[in-house]
């Protein structure tokens, strides 16, 4: 029962571990439709363009890691910033579904152009990270970092948002966009800067996703519909919200695979949010409409 009681403990903290890294990725999408009110169906392929460039960056082209990491990070900030640009500029003036059909179109897109210029093959950077021992409890380092980090994102982004200007000017025109021209605010530029930060945190992600999982065109499929359900169970645009959601849903599935296997605990996160859905659809700290 002792044993039984250690592996259950490791899998609750590896369960909020893992939640950190699901936190990470929930807090570019949410700070991009709290503003710009338009949801980024392919957010998990923008990470998957900073794992690929961070893996041929330090395999292929020998740079410094850490190097590697911010060049990742500044491709994906850049990414975000021309899906602004060129696709969903065009058609934000138009229907919702128009605006979810073009990000839509832009996640098969990018996994097919990964496919043809990298191929269906698994890639890694090489690296194993040692766990950390709490006792008899193994803690994976990688996940740790990726907690940690996320955390501090967290408080960044809140305190950039509270105490500078630019992060005032977001706020304001996500509260009302219609008004703030008249204010002397430039909703294109907040809107790009927006972007732009979105983008950052996703290539943040994906120098800490890089460190645990191997990238491959699809694997926007594990993490784009889960953090999706993240920003829409915390509230869309909720960041608070995103983070307290991807917690829940990492315990679901770390715990419904302790006792069952892996994939019933996604499947048990799943009914999760389909109940949630149906009891509080705006979303666990989402205003009603």
């Amino acid at each position: 029962m002792e044993i039984f009681d250690i592996f259950l403990l490791e899998t609750v903290l590896n369960g909020l571990l893992f939640g950190g890294v699901l936190a990470l990725l929930a807090l570019g999408l949410n700070l991009v439709f709290g503003v710009i009110d338009v949801v980024w169906i392919c957010y998990a392929e923008l990470v998957m363009i900073g794992m690929y460039a961070v893996y041929f960056l330090y395999t292929v082209h020998h740079v410094p890691l850490l190097i590697a990491f911010v060049i990742g990070i500044a491709t994906v900030s850049l990414s975000g910033v021309a899906l602004h640009y060129f696709i969903i500029r065009p058609v934000l003036a138009s229907e919702p579904i128009n605006q979810l059909l073009v990000t839509g179109g832009m996640l098969f897109f990018l996994q097919a152009a990964a496919t043809l210029a990298f191929g269906v093959q698994f890639r890694n950077l090489g690296l194993a990270l040692p766990s950390v021992r709490l006792g008899e409890i193994m803690l994976p380092q990688s996940r740790i970092y990726a907690a940690g980090t996320a955390l501090v994102a967290m408080l960044g982004l809140a305190l950039f948002l509270k105490k500078t200007y630019l992060g005032t000017a977001i706020r304001a025109i996500s509260q009302d966009r219609a008004i703030m021209p008249l204010m002397g605010v430039n909703p294109s530029r907040i809107y790009l800067i927006t972007s732009a930060i979105g983008g950052g945190l996703a290539g943040l992600a994906a120098c800490l996703l890089v460190l645990q999982y191997d990238v491959h065109p699809a694997i926007g499929l594990t993490f784009g519909p889960i953090t999706f359900m993240i920003c829409v169970l915390g509230g869309l645009g909720n960041m608070l919200g995103g983070f307290i959601a991807a917690f829940i849903f990492a315990q679901l599935i770390s715990i419904g695979g302790f006792f069952f296997h892996i994939e019933w605990g996604y499947v048990m996160a799943f009914v999760f949010f389909i109940v949630m859905m149906f009891i509080r659809p705006q979303g666990l700290l989402g205003r009603k409409s």
